[in-house]
């Protein structure tokens, strides 16, 4: 197996914008707010499945789309992709968790449990803070 072919290939189809994304207005990562971060996690995936499962979803899309574009025309799934977009803005006040119902609607998988609705993303956790400050800081105000 080439394994250099291969990681040659994982580093060209993972994006790097930057050293720090999260960066705050001076260019330090807050780390308060976004926790600590290693370099080294943002650079490589750790397994080559890794970005395969990262883009499931959005491949999956992809494909129903064309599928979808086949069989009915250029109409439906561009109508879906509007009623993704319109059900994505959809979210509570910055100190609620969002459960995205409508999405999960629209793509068929509100009826079904899976290892996000047990073992969620921390970044989805239930987090309870001061709501103005939350706010302001989600409106670009702090």
């Amino acid at each position: 197996m080439n394994t250099r072919g291969l990681r040659s290939q994982l580093k060209d189809s993972v994006p790097v914008t930057g050293l720090c994304p999260q960066a705050g207005p001076y260019g330090v990562q807050d780390s308060l707010r976004r926790g600590f971060s290693s370099v080294k996690n943002e650079l490589l995936p750790s397994h080559p499945l890794e970005l395969s499962e990262k883009n499931f979803q959005l491949n999956q899309d992809k494909m129903n789309f064309n599928t979808l574009r086949n069989i009915q025309g250029l109409h439906a799934p561009l109508k879906l992709q509007m009623e993704y977009r319109a059900a994505r803005q959809i979210q509570r006040l910055p100190f609620l968790p969002s459960s995205n119902l409508a999405l999960d609607t629209l793509r068929g998988t509100d009826d079904s449990i899976g290892f996000e609705d047990i073992l969620n993303d921390p970044v989805l956790s239930e987090i309870m803070g001061d709501p103005h400050i939350m706010t302001e800081y989600k409106l670009g105000v702090l």
